[in-house]
This record gives C-alpha cells, sequence and structure tokens, in this order.
C-alpha cells in the first residue's frame, strides 16, 4: 500500500510516516515546511508544496499511480495564534483543504483520512466524551477543525470520496526510536513549557486554575505520539470496513495539569516547581474521551503512559538540536 501524507515532514505526520514504514507501507510526503521540517523526510519520497497547488496534486498522482489512501495532517494547531490570526487560520486549514480534497477527487481518491481534534467536543460534567457527545469549538482553530468535518461530510456524501476523521487528543512524546519529535525548540503546549522550565531552572506556569476539575486545573487526554500513529495504521488496514466517519484518539484517561506536573516531576532528577497563571486565550477546561469505538472497529487502544511521554519527550528535546539544523 502507498499512502500520501499531507503535513509529513511535522510532529504528527512524520510520526505517522514512520509507523506506516515500519508497517509496510510505503509514506509519499507532501509538506510545504511552514511548521514541518525537511530532516523529517529524508529517505521518504518528498514533494514540497501546498495543499492547495492543483498543478503539483496533479503531479504526485501521476508520479505515485498507486497511492491508495491520503492522510490528511497539513494544518496550523496553536490556539493562541488563532486567536490572533482567525484570517489566517481559516485560509490554511479550510480553505486550502476545500481545494485539497477538490485535487485529490479530480485525481481519482476515493480516501481519505482526516486530522481532526478533540477541541471540537462540548464535555459534559464529568469531562468525559464520545463521538456522539456535542459540539461546541471555542477557539477559531478548534471551529476550523469543526468546519472542515462538516464540509467534507457534505464532500463525501455527493461525491466519490470516504472520508474518516480523527479527533486526536493531546500528543506528547515523540517516536520511539528517536526518527521524529517535536520540531520546535519551545513548544508552546504544557508539556513542552514544562521541559522548558526544567531546562531553565525556572517555575512552571499553570495557565488556569479555576477551571471545574479535581484540582483547577485544566484536563486532558495525553495520548503518546506514537500511539497515535499506530491507529493511523490500523485505520488504513480496516478503512473500507469501517461503518463510520469519526474515531476518537485518546487513552481514556484525563491528566489535568497539575498531574502532568506531578509526572514530569517522577521522571526527571530534579523536580521543577509550579506558579499560578491566568488562562491563555482560547484555552478551555477541557476533556478526555471514551475509547470503545476505536477499540471495537479498529481493535486498537493506546499502549503507553503519560510517564513514558514525557520520557520520550525529554528524551528527543535534548537530541533535537543535533538532529535539525537550526
Amino acid at each position: 500500500m502507498r499512502v500520501l501524507i499531507s503535513g509529513g515532514a511535522g510532529y504528527i505526520g512524520s510520526t505517522v510516516a514512520s509507523a506506516c514504514q515500519d508497517a509496510g507501507i510505503e509514506p509519499v510526503i507532501l509538506d510545504s515546511l511552514v511548521t514541518g521540517r525537511r530532516e523529517f523526510a529524508e529517505g521518504r519520497v518528498f514533494y514540497e508544496g501546498d495543499i492547495s497547488d492543483g498543478p503539483l496534486i496533479d503531479k504526485i498522482f501521476a508520479e505515485n499511480p498507486d497511492i491508495e489512501v491520503v492522510v490528511h495532517c497539513a494544518a496550523l494547531i496553536v490556539v493562541p495564534d488563532s486567536v490572533a490570526d482567525p484570517i489566517g487560520y481559516y485560509r490554511a486549514n479550510v480553505s486550502k483543504s476545500l481545494e485539497f480534497v477538490d485535487h485529490l477527487i479530480r485525481n481519482g481518491c476515493k480516501r481519505m483520512i482526516f486530522s481532526s481534534s478533540a477541541s471540537i467536543y462540548r464535555a459534559g460534567d464529568d469531562h468525559t466524551v464520545d463521538e456522539d457527545s456535542p459540539l461546541a469549538p471555542q477557539s477559531p482553530y478548534a471551529r476550523t477543525k469543526a468546519v472542515c468535518e462538516a464540509m467534507f461530510a457534505d464532500i463525501s456524501a455527493g461525491r466519490p470520496i470516504k472520508i474518516l476523521s480523527l479527533r486526536y487528543f493531546n500528543p506528547i512524546g515523540a517516536d520511539p526510536k528517536m526518527r521524529t519529535g517535536l520540531q520546535l525548540r519551545r513548544p508552546s503546549h504544557a508539556l513542552g513549557k514544562m521541559i522548558e522550565a526544567y531546562e531553565d531552572r525556572v517555575p512552571f506556569q499553570v495557565t488556569g486554575t479555576a477551571y471545574p476539575t479535581r484540582d483547577g486545573s485544566g484536563i486532558r487526554d495525553y495520548i503518546h505520539v506514537w500511539d497515535l500513529a499506530t491507529a493511523h495504521v490500523a485505520a488504513l488496514r480496516r478503512f473500507d470496513a469501517l461503518d463510520t466517519d469519526v474515531i476518537n484518539l485518546g487513552t481514556g484517561a484525563g491528566t489535568t495539569v497539575r498531574e502532568l506536573v506531578e509526572a514530569f516531576n517522577r521522571v526527571v532528577d530534579r523536580p521543577i516547581e509550579v506558579v499560578e497563571a491566568p488562562a491563555r486565550p482560547g484555552d478551555v477546561a477541557g476533556a478526555y474521551t471514551r475509547t470503545d469505538r476505536a477499540r471495537r472497529l479498529l481493535n486498537w487502544k493506546a499502549g503507553h503512559s503519560v510517564e513514558e511521554g514525557i520520557r520520550h519527550s525529554l528524551e528527543w528535546a535534548a537530541l533535537r538540536d543535533s538532529r535539525l539544523d537550526d
């Protein structure tokens, strides 16, 4: 099987590509390198360019006519940035995705997996969700994902393409073989900020301490990026037999930010201190998923602990500058 991965030189896309290779599936990478890294595409069939570039998509399919499925990971993903630049986010995530799927259909593509997000949910009082939970995206980034899902549902209803949305929860960690990891030196999510605080020997800021959670800090479902990647392999293998267009990918367990700090301090040799700070623009209390559908349809469940995700993140952070050019 050969698979086209848009955004395949990014954090998640490159890890999906590695999992595909390990499973005997050949990845073809398309990435504009706006946030992706050329190093993550080394040794793979790679096309540099934009998903909205029709002639480039035509070229990819002409040169790789055996592509059976597309995994669409290309997107901008930083919530506060989406609040500051909603036009840029709607253009990159919605407008270009519309152009992309149009080009795919023109080239005879009949299967696509879309990288969606759990941020589109409205969580219940217990902070759990499943695929049938109500949607209430709270940031421009989250709304771009919800708009894309609705758009793709309309397209797949009227055109010869099936689109499966995999709603990601909160990826952490790195490829356990250390082929790829977070490309940013200073990532903005909670674990990235913890690593930064650890390296700089400064306190870690818990942003938001008045949420209706068990300790007031936000709650998330932290899933190891390799587990996320292996779920894609399972979806690729079972794509035609799936009787749904949405599957959540998470661990089924909620971890608050304060609990993530405790797990971090169990892994490192020198604990970080904590200070409280206001919530960031666009942030929400959070949620974690019930995992019944992924287990039933993909025969998949997450296998790595939060501590393993932290350990692999720290290992990658120590290696990053030797692997990447800047």
